[in-house]
């Protein structure tokens, strides 16, 4: 029985549900891939942001790390829009003329880094609550099937009255393919959201830190 055969003889349920698995493992893939692309990007801008803004600050030059900050080649950077959110609130408290304690503007610079970091994670993390959906639940899915394949073979010992291979095999048949789609879906899904979670985990301690680098660099200018 080839596989035409197979989808011939399913139930409506049964195709309904293989049409669900065969959208929810596209749509994994399509997270995955568009997830690849903008932490490949990310990391890779990120590389050539760090240096460049280093630079400028180390010479002293404020506006220069903030032009290169807001720079549209580095608009993938999770490091760059980290390091523009607290460049500008600084630049902020100094050109708003208001004298402040030097506590008072790194609590405002530190703030202001936080929400950035908060909302770039956030970003970072798009999608990944399909792929964890449907590797939760794409098992399930299949299982179910499995049941209706498993109902349909009954039904087909009920109609004919005998318990032949004839009059199951095509139930049956339904059920292991959805067992196998179900778990060709899930697995992927599974393996995608962990990937990608490592290198998040990764992006955060880079956020982490150059916050961290960011705020001590503020504070010596500080004094």
């Amino acid at each position: 029985m080839d596989f035409v055969e197979l989808w011939e003889q399913m139930g409506l349920a049964v195709k309904i549900l293989m049409l669900l698995l065969a959208l929810m493992s596209m749509w994994s893939m399509g997270v995955f891939f568009e997830r690849l692309f903008t932490f490949s990007q990310a990391s890779k801008q990120s590389k050539a942001f760090a240096p460049q803004v280093a630079k400028h600050l180390k010479d002293g030059r404020l506006k220069d790390a903030i032009a290169v900050s807001q720079s549209k080649n580095f608009k993938y950077s999770h490091l760059g829009k980290v390091v523009l959110a607290g460049l500008n609130e600084f630049q902020f408290q100094q050109d708003s003329g208001v004298k402040t304690s030097r506590d008072d503007l790194m609590d405002s610079v530190h703030r202001s880094i936080q929400r950035a970091t908060s909302l770039t994670a956030a970003d970072l993390k798009k999608g990944m609550g399909a792929l964890a959906t449907i590797g939760s639940t794409a098992v399930f899915v299949g299982l179910l099937g499995t049941t209706l394949g498993v109902i349909n073979a009954f039904q087909g010992i009920a109609a004919t009255g005998s318990g032949g291979l004839g009059a199951v095999s095509a139930g049956i048949s339904e059920a292991l393919v959805g067992t196998a789609v179900g778990l060709f879906v899930a697995i992927p899904a599974v393996w995608f959201y962990n990937y990608l979670t490592s290198k998040i985990e990764f992006f955060n301690v880079e956020m982490d830190n150059s916050s961290s680098e960011l705020l001590d660099y503020f504070i010596k200018k500080a004094e």
